[in-house]
């Protein structure tokens, strides 16, 4: 039920939504950088997570080396966010669903981006999905996570429905549970002119 109801929420303020952060252009540089050396550090089929409106699942697709596509998936809780990825990125496969049953075989993706889509999970359900994420990542696989640096599992007031704080460190006992060793992480503050105003978090982990 909680995933349905993210999903209606995402649905509900889907144009509000893309007109300030559907578009990689409106996205932080130092975040696209980040990513960017993600996607081209990992290899295999990569997963995009919670995915949106597509513009990060586009552009993990499109950075392939010397001109070749990376094959993407984008899955998402928002009907309305999957129809416009579709429409605008035809070329890239979406599918509409909950990262927390993925329909993928076992050790059948070699990365997983899940850029501030975790963070409407409660605290108690997220062991289960990093299991799933673990589940369909082929060993040495990699996972990059972006989040709401502040008190862990504190939640707050987000623009769509409740979103949770985390940190680096209170992330690392369930990514540890779930089979990953964290090998990068990162936090900062925003400045003026980011599409969100509270502190940034990321973390990257290895499936053992």
């Amino acid at each position: 039920m909680t995933q349905s109801l993210i999903g209606y929420a995402y649905d509900a303020r889907a144009e509000e939504y893309l007109a300030v952060a559907g578009e990689i252009d409106q996205m932080t540089p130092g975040d696209t950088e980040l990513i960017a050396a993600w996607r081209d550090a990992t290899m295999g089929r990569l997963l995009d997570a919670g995915c949106g409106p597509g513009h990060w699942t586009r552009f993990l697709h499109d950075g392939g080396a010397a001109g070749h596509p990376r094959d993407v998936l984008g899955i998402d809780l928002s009907a309305a966010f999957i129809a416009h990825a579709r429409e605008l990125s035809p070329h890239v496969e979406f599918v509409e669903g909950s990262f927390a049953d993925l329909p993928l075989p076992d050790a059948s993706i070699g990365g997983i981006l899940a850029w501030y889509s975790l963070i409407h999970t409660p605290p108690s359900e997220l062991p289960a999905v990093l299991a799933e994420f673990a589940r369909v990542l082929a060993p040495g696989g990699s996972i990059l996570i972006g989040f709401f640096d502040g008190t862990p599992r504190e939640p707050f007031a987000h623009a769509i429905t409740t979103a949770y704080f985390w940190t680096t460190d209170a992330l690392a006992g369930p990514l540890e549970d779930a089979g990953f060793t964290i090998t990068a992480s990162e936090s900062r503050p925003r400045v003026d002119g980011e599409v969100s105003s509270r502190p940034h978090g990321a973390v990257t982990a290895v499936r053992s």
